[in-house]
């Protein structure tokens, strides 16, 4: 069997890595990869968005499934070109990808379905997005509403910070056409958590729950990252209230898009603030988390294969899906100056160092001269296992003490609000 999975950060490296436990053996190729996915996959240079150049590649190769990793393949209509070329792609088409490509699509989704989320307004001129601000007070979220590789949101704390969010994503275009328009939200207080779920356009089975951390610094301090670290399960997020995402946040938003036409196939991905009110969305997203998948899929005790073939062919319903009791905890290093502009090209030491319940997930590096270098903000996510959250934790950093590279900082609090719920 021959795979391919397109994406090159640490979500698709946990993909990739949990493909090739498969007693099927695949064959795995990986679009474009990274100096990690090499060890278990061939790396093909191909960008991710590269939508017509990466079915023709699996058309040469004779393909049997290709997995979609990031946000940007989907929006781009990869899933749809390679169906319309008779191949298995796991992941949602382009309009129903577009949960995650549009935050105003997806908040008035949520509005017309009455699924619980911030109340909001959308705009598209600068002087009636302030107005509102000044309106409405602070604190208060200020999102651009295109993809924004997981950087387009900002929690404002002060009036003056709401308007400069609003100015340097409408005006300066910090975040390119993805600023066009913006979503200004309600500030909800409480507790975040990630609950993904397979879904094959009706039947919903839920992974377990995750909790990532977004800001850069220990405490929930600075700016927002693409993710620091998470770990999975979540104690505060027990079986009544799992029952309670799926029947108000997961299940209205597939029935939602199976009645507009635009099914939902793939993995969906519901960010949750836990409020006094019950879980209210933050956000959708059409994929994987990254890196929530670093400590779900490793918990995962199907055949992932299996799975995603289910979601295919609409049969997710003869699935019995199992999870691992144990848990896992991922810390996230980054490079130095992350998550503005950071250096790229030092030596990472120690990988070499690892064994037993840890693994490093590569996100941003390269092989130059038979050495791992960093190339990339978000460098490694090194998870660790155990019986419990305590002993994950544990694992995971004895992992990071063993590696180093040149400016590197990560939070040493991940998982931290479990042991406090």
């Amino acid at each position: 069997m021959k795979i391919l999975v397109i994406g090159g950060g640490g979500r698709e490296h946990a993909i990739v890595w949990k493909l090739a436990q498969s007693p099927r053996k695949p064959k795995i190729y990986c679009a474009p990869g990274n100096a990690g996915i090499s060890e278990l996959a061939e790396c093909v240079p191909i960008a991710a968005d590269a939508v017509e150049q990466l079915a023709d590649f699996a058309e040469r190769e004779g393909i049997d499934l290709t997995v979609v990793g990031p946000e940007v393949a989907l929006s781009a209509g990869v899933v749809d070109e390679f169906e319309a070329r008779g191949l298995r792609a796991f992941g949602p088409r382009r309009e129903a990808a577009l949960i995650e490509a549009s935050k105003a699509f997806a908040k008035d989704l949520m509005m017309t379905h009455g699924i619980p989320t911030a109340k909001y307004q959308t705009f598209t001129e600068l002087e009636p997005a302030l107005q509102y601000i000044r309106e409405q007070g602070a604190p208060i979220v200020v999102k651009a509403d295109g993809l924004a590789a997981g950087k387009g949101v900002i929690v404002a704390q002060t009036l003056s910070e709401a308007e400069e969010a609003v100015r340097s994503i409408m005006e300066d275009k910090t975040f390119g056409e993805a600023g066009s328009r913006v979503v200004i939200e309600e500030f909800l207080t409480g507790e975040e958590a990630t609950v993904l779920a397979f879904v094959d356009g009706s039947t919903v089975k839920l992974m377990v729950p995750s909790q990532d951390h977004k800001p850069v610094f220990d405490g929930d301090k600075g700016p927002n990252t693409g993710g620091m670290g998470t770990y999975s399960p979540v104690p505060r997020v027990k079986e009544d209230l799992l029952h309670e995402i799926e029947s108000t946040i997961v299940r209205p938003v597939v029935e939602a898009m199976a009645a507009k036409g635009t099914p939902y196939k793939g993995v969906l991905y519901a960010g949750l603030m836990l409020t006094e009110q019950g879980p209210k969305v933050i956000e959708y997203n059409a994929r994987f988390g990254d890196p929530e998948t670093q400590v779900v899929l490793p918990l995962l005790e199907n055949d992932l294969i299996d799975v995603a073939e289910a979601v295919i062919d609409g049969r997710l319903q003869e699935i019995e899906i199992s999870w691992n009791k144990g848990a896992a905890v991922c810390v996230v290093l980054a490079a130095e100056g992350y998550p503005g502009s950071y250096r790229k090209g030092d030596v990472i030491e120690g990988l070499d160092r690892l064994s037993g319940q840890v693994v490093a997930f590569h996100a941003g590096t390269n092989s130059v001269d038979g050495k791992y270098v960093t190339n990339g903000g978000r460098v490694l996510g090194v998870t660790g296992f155990g019986s419990d959250l305590k002993s994950a934790k544990e694992n995971a950093y004895r992992g990071v003490e063993a590696i180093r590279f040149e400016g590197m900082h990560y939070r040493k609090d991940i998982s931290d609000k479990a042991f406090r719920s």
